[in-house]
């Protein structure tokens, strides 16, 4: 039954009312008419007023779904959270409860170090993800007090009017007022590859979220044309922040951090199975039942990196000042491991292989009724500069025209007399710029000037010298555009219908040289296994030519004529071979990038053009220069303040860095840690007292860690940098198995030459083993680092030289110092440290044997695996630019604050809301920015 008049407009009241609320819905507001929204939010088309809009940013707050703020509780409580930890805290004020104050106290003093050590390194690489977020803004066009200003993208409230153009990400929930020609990517949110047509024109009430075409929908893309509109909904009460919280305070863990993950896990399942054992034997040996949980649960501590995070964390900290050094600006930590990811770098060739400075060179007549200099005059005309008022002096941002303008030739035009009645300005579909003209009184010429493929196209008169004349300059490398007349008497304007029907005049060349050094980086690039594709929307013919001249064998060329006709699949297959993609637009460079992402590959794009927008957000690591378009460095991951390959290589090779020294700490806890605790359960039961007290195990590890936190500053080996390395699981249990058990050879050689050649007492043989153990384990980190020769053929950083013979000093001092009482260690005989140098060496050249061995056997090698970036690793990349360095508060209707950073958080699930991706809770297992 159809509703009454009066049940229509209840509805609309409500619908407005509803939309007026700080929490609005966008699904309302889609149905509604523009002017029932502006009503609704108390605002009208000249924008808000500076002070209403911080009336609204008090009580909605900031437009962010994450916060970079360095929060030291939070870093306090990830280093807390531990639940050995916590028991083991418990378990030493159990202790020391119950009278063993001076055991407790030790195991509470070295607790208490351990985490502040943690904490201070991981909230200092905190301090500087917190210090790299401030340093990039993306800023959005909003009119405020009736005048376009820009502002920071967190600083949009509900009924801000903004503007929002070609290649840009809709910074909220917005209802459209006008648009021209706008299609936009909605694939992350409703799982549709093709682009949105949308309209002002209120939708039908109810309309699922991919049907809301009188909106845009904050997170997608404009994939072509403009628009303003009114901000409805921001932050979580957004659609998209809505998916994006629903992955956690924190962003959504890495390829790197899911194999942080997992191999806690690992060390869970070793810690646990040791650790039960221990315990039952000790109980089963009636020993005490408080010293064998002590000892139990330091045996867990032991076997565990504790510093794991905070080497991760101080790793990446380090990289981005490295890289900042380097002139690459990274915004989030985690892009350092996406750089160390790539294996495929697609990129313009101007100005990357090319010196980017476009010069004129000369015009070439076909028509024999023109000179050189009439081609040339058309050709200005063609420009989309006013030349009418600016008389040349200003140039149009085309680099093309530019060059044109700044030509010698271009000081003798005088544009009196000539009158621009009309102009289609240059886009990517059709290649090519008209301008209908009226020189001195005569009647209206339409010139079209553009690519020579299109140009010629729309040609009815094309001499017969024209081809073998372009063919010339294309294999010569040179850039030609093509310039076209006809007349056109009585045209008032013009319109794409009427580019035809038109006779070619000539060609206008320009040259761009290749960069001296282009050669060599494209050959670092390949050393480090990267395969680079050149897309450009230059000629298939002058592309070959200059990848020919810098020895980049092409591999076959696609044209974007020929991608149209290729499907999804045939795409794919066809992309992998190809390195040259010529004639491409927009669109086709972003469905090559998607091509070459479900082909297996992590794909970087290098660009710097509004055009290139969309293939930025696509890549899975978006990279722009300093000098690209706002809407360019908006959408890239990563800035290079040099437009150089070689300067990318140095960013692909400190992410690359990074991953090697974290996997060194890795290989060596979990080799000498797991020898060391095995050693300490076998001895256990054999002994007649505990071959290590709790307090001195956790003291030990504690050492042992601290020398490890100069790994992120260690050099690394050239052949560890050639390709992307990934976290393999096996490869590290079999590398524990093999290492583990040969460091306990060493231990228990310790055992026999206490016992049975020093008769030592339980406090010399805890002193000697504590220092045997310490040698051993700290030194092993020097043949561990490298595949190579320690040394002599890989020589580690000096930094990591003297931390690691700095713990093996305080190791060796602790058990003859006036601590070693309280610690419970005994004086050593002086002949024992002249058995300690005929343990560790051997020890060190049979651990250099066993690394030969076990590393020249193919199956033991770390399998090579591309990383799976699905949908929620693209939710939280785009999720990252909407944050902000405060507490975040999301106001959801019936439910609590919700806090992004805060204590506090509410999921709230919505019957509106399509999930195309099924999102769970995660946190990430280490660093987030």
């Amino acid at each position: 039954m159809e509703k009454t008049a009066l049940e229509k407009t209840e509805l609309a009241s409500r619908s407005v009312a509803d939309v007026g609320a700080a929490s609005g819905r966008i699904v309302d507001a889609a149905a509604l008419s523009a002017e029932q929204v502006l009503t609704g939010l108390k605002c009208g088309r000249p924008g808000l007023s500076s002070e209403d809009a911080a009336a609204r940013m008090t009580s909605v707050g900031p437009n962010a779904l994450r916060t970079h703020k360095a929060r030291a509780w939070a870093v306090l409580g990830r280093q807390l959270k531990s639940p050995i930890l916590i028991l083991l805290f418990v378990t030493a004020g159990l202790s020391l409860a119950l009278g063993d104050a001076t055991n407790s106290t030790v195991i509470g003093v070295i607790l208490v170090f351990s985490v502040g050590l943690g904490f201070w390194n991981e909230f200092r690489a905190e301090r500087a993800a917190e210090a790299l977020h401030s340093r990039v803004t993306h800023r959005v066009v909003v009119i405020r007090d009736g005048t376009p200003r820009e502002i920071d993208v967190v600083e949009l409230v509900p009924g801000d009017i903004v503007r929002v153009g070609l290649g840009a990400i809709v910074p909220a929930d917005i209802r459209l007022l006008n648009c021209d020609d706008l299609l936009a990517d909605e694939s992350i949110l409703t799982g549709e590859s093709l682009p949105v047509g949308k309209s002002p024109a209120p939708v039908a009430a109810g309309a699922a979220l991919g049907d809301l075409a009188s909106c845009i929908l904050m997170g997608t893309v404009i994939q072509s044309g403009s628009c303003t509109g009114v901000v409805v909904a921001t932050g979580g009460n957004a659609e998209f922040g809505r998916i994006a919280l629903g992955l956690g305070e924190r962003q959504p863990e890495t390829q790197f951090q899911a194999g942080l993950r997992r191999f806690s896990v690992l060390l869970l399942e070793v810690a646990l199975a040791l650790t039960s054992l221990i315990f039952v034997i000790n109980l089963l040996l009636h020993r005490p039942l408080l010293e064998s949980l002590l000892f139990s649960l330091a045996i867990a501590v032991g076997i565990t990196p504790q510093l794991l995070p905070a080497v991760v964390s101080t790793s990446l900290a380090t990289g981005s000042r490295q890289l900042a050094r380097k002139k690459v600006l990274v915004k989030r930590l985690v892009c350092i491991e996406d750089l160390g990811d790539m294996d495929v770098l697609v990129t313009d060739k101007t100005g990357t292989l090319t010196e980017g400075h476009i010069a004129f060179t000369g015009a070439l007549p076909v028509d024999t009724g023109v000179t050189a200099d009439e081609l040339f005059r058309l050709g200005l005309l063609a420009t989309e500069v006013d030349y009418t008022e600016h008389s040349g002096g200003a140039v149009g941002q085309n680099p093309l025209d530019t060059a044109l303008w700044e030509s010698s030739q271009a000081a003798t035009f005088d544009p009196a007399g000539c009158e621009r009645i009309g102009l289609i300005p240059f886009d990517h579909q059709r290649r090519m710029t008209s301008a209908l003209v009226s020189e001195n009184g005569a009647p209206a010429r339409l010139i079209t000037k553009g690519s020579p493929e299109d140009v010629l196209a729309r040609c009815v008169a094309v001499p017969s010298g024209a081809q073998p004349v372009l063919d010339a300059q294309f294999d010569a490398g040179a850039r030609v555009i093509a310039v076209a007349a006809r007349p056109a008497p009585g045209l008032a304007d013009i319109e794409t219908a009427d580019e035809s029907g038109l006779r070619l005049v000539g060609f206008l060349v320009f040259l761009d040289r290749p960069k001296t050094d282009a050669k060599a980086s494209l050959e670092l690039l390949a050393t480090l296994g990267i395969t680079v594709k050149i897309a450009t929307g230059d000629n298939a013919r002058v592309a070959e030519k200059v990848c020919a001249d810098l020895g980049l064998v092409s591999g076959g060329t696609l044209t974007g004529a020929e991608i149209d006709t290729l499907s999804d699949a045939e795409l794919e297959v066809a992309a992998g071979s190809t390195r040259i993609f010529a004639r491409v637009s927009p669109e086709q460079k972003a469905r090559l990038i998607n091509a070459l992402r479900r082909s297996g590959g992590a794909v970087g794009f290098l660009g710097d053009g509004v055009n290139d927008a969309l293939a930025l957000h696509a890549a899975d690591i978006g990279i722009s220069v300093e000098s690209a378009t706002d809407i360019a460095k908006d959408a890239a991951d990563v800035v290079l303040l040099d437009k150089d390959l070689a300067v990318l290589a140095d960013g692909v090779m400190e992410g690359r860095r990074i991953f090697a020294n974290t996997i060194k700490y890795v290989l060596m806890g979990t080799s000498s840690n797991f020898g060391n605790m095995f050693s300490a359960a076998a001895a256990s039961v054999v002994l007649s007292f505990l071959p290590m007290l709790p307090g001195q195990i956790l003291l030990n590890n504690l050492l042992y860690d601290t020398g490890q936190l100069a790994i992120p500053g260690d050099r690394v080996d050239k052949e560890q940098l050639r390709a992307p390395s990934h976290w393999d699981i096996a490869f590290i249990r079999r590398f524990m198995l093999l290492f583990g058990p040969l460091s306990s050879i060493f231990d228990f050689a310790t055992f026999a030459l206490m016992l049975f050649v020093f008769n030592a007492a339980p406090g010399e043989f805890r002193a000697g083993w504590f220092i045997e153990s310490i040698a051993t384990q700290t030194l092993i980190i020097f043949a561990i680092r490298t595949h190579r020769v320690p040394f002599f053929r890989s020589r580690p950083s000096t930094g990591l030289i003297c931390a690691s013979l700095g713990v093996v000093a305080v190791g060796v001092y602790l058990p003859l110092s006036p601590l070693a009482g309280v610690l419970g260690f005994d004086p050593l005989p002086a002949p024992f440290f002249l058995t300690l140098v005929g343990l560790v060496v051997p020890y060190l050249v049979l651990v250099e044997i066993a690394k030969s061995w076990f590393f020249s056997r193919a199956a033991q090698r770390p399998a090579v695996s591309a990383p799976q970036r699905g949908p929620i690793h693209h939710i939280g990349r785009r999720a990252a630019r909407f944050s902000a360095p405060v507490h975040v508060r999301t106001l959801v209707p019936g439910s609590r604050v919700t806090r992004v950073g805060g204590r506090r958080r509410r999921r709230q699930r919505s019957p509106h809301l399509a999930r195309p991706v099924r999102v769970g809770r995660r946190r990430s297992a280490g660093p987030d920015h």
